[in-house]
């Protein structure tokens, strides 16, 4: 599930990058989809972990991977486990790296909107030719448009 946010993420990098707006919300879309699953897969696997606990005599106070490790008798369960462990927290690190781009690129675009918008829209100071100081307060206080008229 992990694998396939992070292709997800990936895919939203381009989306980003492209300027396409549809094919982003079609990935959040996916995204949230996959976000649902996930949750409901670390809900069953807290429930394994409890009851695992629980079935070897435990305390649930410091309940880690870590400590579940070192509680594991077969070797090669605890290997297996221990790799497993690897490549999530792998995964995790990359996928919160890409949506860190992600997040990125999406405020420099805004940025770029932004300067985009303050261009087509000058201020009035820029509007008025000539000695600001020369009209006084009076003139900085009219509109463009007269609404007396």
């Amino acid at each position: 599930m992990h694998e396939h946010l992070l292709k997800l993420s990936k895919l939203k990098t381009e989306a980003i990058k492209e300027g396409s707006i549809d094919n982003m919300q079609n990935v959040i879309v996916q995204e949230r989809k996959e976000i649902k699953q996930l949750e409901q897969a670390e809900s069953i696997r807290e429930k394994q972990v409890s009851d695992w606990f629980a079935k070897n005599g435990i305390s649930q106070e410091d309940i880690s991977i870590t400590f579940l490790l070192d509680h594991i008798d077969q070797v090669d369960e605890r290997e297996k486990l221990g790799n497993i462990t690897i490549r999530l927290t792998k995964l995790i690190t990359e996928l919160k790296q890409q949506e860190q781009l992600n997040q990125l690129l999406i405020n420099q675009s805004m940025k770029f909107i932004q300067l985009s918008l303050d261009m087509l829209n000058p201020s009035i100071q820029n509007i008025n030719y000539g000695n600001q100081k020369q009209y006084g307060a009076e003139a900085q206080k009219r509109s463009i448009f007269d609404s007396k008229a």
